[in-house]
């Protein structure tokens, strides 16, 4: 019986691992480099799953000791039974996290595989909106606001990778001080592909506190 305990950005992180003790082995670096590549793979994963017990200790730190590409696809593939899924969500929960949206356009959530979800975006069209729902402690929140292409690759605040962006423009109404009309714009650039950003993302610090500025 497999008990999952990796989140998706936290698999993503490891397959980054794989790929850089792969490429010392590939370009034949120098066997100190390759070794010192092998020996901070296997810090950062200690680091990242610091509650991790035996079991888990045991199938991470078989990364680090891998030397034929096959050996490390079977690697990543024997971690999917342990992958923590997004958690279950129906249209109903995230149509009342946008209230004042009454035509709403869902995502079609029979696509998704959440064992490879960190959040769920998709874009609207024919508002010109990009909607974003992440749980945060159990609860969860969900971020709406206008997308403009930038018809440009940089690098994108969620993953950090080079893609396609879009500039997010999301708009925070908070319960009015000096004025009823008090509301702040928080922007930032993000992946186009929200696909491509999930498959690439390997740190949610950013993720939440974009999220945190929003909401609260």
């Amino acid at each position: 019986m497999h008990t999952p305990f990796i989140r998706n950005h936290e698999y993503n992180f490891i397959k980054k691992q794989a790929e850089l003790i792969q490429h010392a082995i590939r370009t034949n670096a120098d066997p100190k480099v390759l070794e010192s590549v092998r020996y901070s793979a296997a810090t950062k994963l200690e680091e990242l799953f610091p509650n991790a017990n035996d079991e888990q200790k045991r199938l991470l730190a078989g990364l680090s000791s891998l030397t034929a590409a096959e050996d490390f696809q079977k690697y990543l593939k024997a971690l999917e039974p342990y992958l923590l899924e997004f958690p279950q969500i129906t249209e109903k929960q995230i149509q009342k996290l946008f209230p004042k949206n009454k035509k709403l356009k869902l995502p079609d959530l029979d696509l998704l595989d959440r064992r490879y979800v960190t959040y769920i975006g998709w874009t609207d069209i024919s508002t010109n909106k990009l909607f974003m729902v992440y749980p945060i402690n159990g609860q969860f929140f969900g971020v709406e606001g206008r997308f403009t292409p930038t018809h440009k690759k940089s690098y994108c605040f969620v993953c950090n990778r080079y893609e396609e962006l879009v500039l997010f423009s999301a708009v925070s109404k908070k319960p009015p001080k000096a004025s009823a009309d008090y509301y702040k714009s928080v922007g930032n650039y993000l992946c186009m592909n929200g696909h491509e950003c999930n498959a690439n993302i390997t740190d949610v610090t950013a993720l939440e506190k974009f999220i945190d500025s929003v909401i609260r």
